[in-house]
């Protein structure tokens, strides 16, 4: 099978020189992620979550453990059943519980996800709709860094057509999940009636778009936060939209996507937990954002807080994290 040029050579780079882990449903897009990973020589694991949804989900399993057996790769499987109601936001929580779960206990780099650049025009559409930013207009990136390992997306730049091209063409064998068709689902409704025609007609002005946009991304986000471990401090903008943009990254690599609703409240209270894990606090000239601990601490400490003005639900973190007060000095700006 001669390799296709589907994947950035930088992408390819990364990858051989990092431990991976493909998230592979047994579906068009992951099957040829699949096959060109093999074809770069790129070493790789495979992870499949069975939901027990449809009557092929179990042949999409044993195709996964066929695959793995046949290449010599380490397969994850994990069964779940879940309630219908807000079941693609269940399995989604679900999904990557369970590949952060094996990437921390097996030491993996990179969480592979088979997202392409049909997918990224679809969240667009959704997100414009909804009435949203640049930054999270563009959603979904090639490469992005999560708290304890990097999720990369090779395929983002590569649109269905070809992939599908690609299957037929080596004659691969790929399932088919018919709930991805069903216009009960909202995304379903956009890919079928937007997104799928505009790729079809405009790929190449769609692609220098994301590309342009991109880079005006990185202009509109020119500070950069202090980390020490988990506790983030970022300087706070005059513009909230800015603040709520910075906020959003940060939030995201420790694990948690924010809706609407949650940002609309951190920039409403400008102290609050989001998720019940992660504490984000406005202060005169910072930006506090950390995991929400509930921790005893000694008086001592408290006072020590309470003198270098660190927020109530920041507390607990440095307490635990052993994390140094006078490296914070809240009142100068960094």
């Amino acid at each position: 099978m001669q390799p296709l040029p589907l994947l950035h050579n930088a992408t390819i780079d990364l990858l051989k020189t990092s431990k991976n882990l493909l998230a592979f449903s047994g579906g068009g897009d992951s099957t040829a992620l699949f096959f060109l990973l093999l074809e770069q020589n790129i070493p790789f694991d495979i992870a499949h979550v069975n939901y027990q949804t449809r009557e092929q989900s179990d042949v999409e399993e044993a195709y996964a453990k066929k695959l793995a057996d046949t290449y010599n790769k380490q397969l994850f499987t994990f069964t779940c059943k879940l309630e219908n109601a807000n079941f693609e936001h269940s399995a989604r929580k679900e999904r990557y519980t369970f590949f952060e779960n094996i990437i921390q206990e097996h030491g993996y780099n990179s969480l592979l996800s088979a997202h392409h650049l049909n997918d990224k025009l679809e969240w667009f559409l959704m997100q414009l709709t909804r009435g949203a930013g640049l930054v999270e207009l563009l959603g979904m990136q090639e490469i992005e860094e999560r708290e304890h390992y990097t999720m990369i997306r090779p395929l983002l730049h590569v649109n269905k057509k070809t992939l599908q091209a690609y299957l037929e063409n080596y004659k691969i064998t790929y399932f088919t999940d018919e709930s991805n068709t069903s216009f009960k689902h909202v995304r379903n409704q956009f890919r079928h009636h937007y997104a799928n025609p505009l790729i079809e007609n405009y790929e190449e002005g769609i692609a220098k778009s994301f590309r342009y946009m991109e880079e005006d991304a990185k202009r509109l986000l020119p500070h950069q936060a202090t980390r020490i471990k988990d506790l983030f401090l970022l300087p706070k903008d005059e513009d909230d939209l800015i603040n709520i943009r910075h906020i959003d990254k940060i939030v995201k690599l420790l694990g948690i996507l924010l809706s609407k609703a949650q940002r609309d409240e951190i920039l409403k209270t400008k102290s609050c937990v989001v998720g019940g894990k992660i504490a984000v606090c406005f202060e005169e000239k910072m930006i506090l954002i950390a995991p929400y601990l509930k921790q005893a601490m000694d008086k001592k400490f408290k006072e020590r807080c309470r003198q270098a003005r660190i927020p109530s639900k920041i507390r607990s973190y440095l307490f635990t994290s052993h994390i140094d007060l006078s490296a914070l000095r809240l009142d100068h700006t960094l």
